[in-house]
C-alpha cells in the first residue's frame, strides 16, 4: 500500500473513533446550566434559566479564544449587541478556555459587550452537541437561539464565522414577529 492510501485509511479510522455529537434541533428543550463567565474582564456567574427570564438567549459556541475565526466572530457579535438587545435577547459565548484567558478575551475581542462562559470540563458543549469532530477538546462553531420558555428556536453550525450573527438576528426577528401576532 502506498502512503496516501495508508493515510486515508488512518484518517477514516480516526474519524470513526471520534464520538459523534449532534447539535440540538429547533423545538428541543435547551439544557439549563450555570457556569463561571467573564464580561468586560470581570468574573460572574451565568445562569441560562435566569437570563431566559429576561428574554431569548443567543448561545454561541466557538473553538478557542484569540484564534482568527473566533476573534472575527466575537467582534461581529459585539458590533451587533445593540440589535440583539433591541429584540430583547442576551448574547453569551461558550468555549473550553479557562477564565483567566476569557477575562482578557471578553475585554478585548468581545469589547466588554457580552459575557463568555468557561466550559473547561466541556459539560455544556456536550449537553448541546457542540463538540468539534476534528478536535474533540474544542467546541464546534454552533449558534443557538433559545426562547424564554427554554425551547430552541434556531440552530446553526458552520466553522466559518461569517453567518452566525446575521442568522441568529434573523431567527430572533422571525420569532418576535410571530410572538406579537
Amino acid at each position: 500500500m502506498n502512503r496516501l492510501m495508508l493515510r486515508s485509511i488512518a484518517l477514516g479510522l480516526l474519524t470513526c473513533a471520534i464520538p459523534a455529537f449532534a447539535a440540538l434541533k429547533a423545538g428541543e428543550k435547551a439544557p439549563d446550566f450555570q457556569a463561571k463567565a467573564s464580561m468586560a474582564g470581570k468574573e460572574l456567574n451565568f445562569s441560562l434559566s435566569m437570563n431566559l427570564m429576561n428574554g431569548p438567549v443567543v448561545l454561541y459556541f466557538y473553538p478557542a479564544a484569540f484564534t482568527p475565526g473566533c476573534t472575527l466572530e466575537a467582534h461581529a457579535f459585539a458590533e451587533a449587541v445593540d440589535q440583539f438587545k433591541a429584540l430583547g435577547a442576551t448574547v453569551i459565548g461558550v468555549s473550553h478556555d479557562d477564565l483567566d484567558k476569557l477575562n482578557r478575551f471578553s475585554m478585548s475581542e468581545c469589547r466588554g459587550k457580552f459575557a463568555v462562559v468557561a466550559d473547561e470540563d466541556q459539560h455544556i458543549m456536550k449537553a448541546y452537541g457542540a463538540i468539534l469532530p476534528a478536535n474533540p477538546l474544542r467546541a464546534n462553531r454552533t449558534s443557538y437561539v433559545i426562547a424564554p420558555d427554554g425551547r430552541i428556536l434556531y440552530t446553526f453550525t458552520d466553522l466559518k464565522p461569517d453567518l452566525h450573527v446575521a442568522n441568529t438576528l434573523e431567527a430572533l426577528r422571525v420569532w418576535k414577529a410571530q410572538s406579537t401576532k
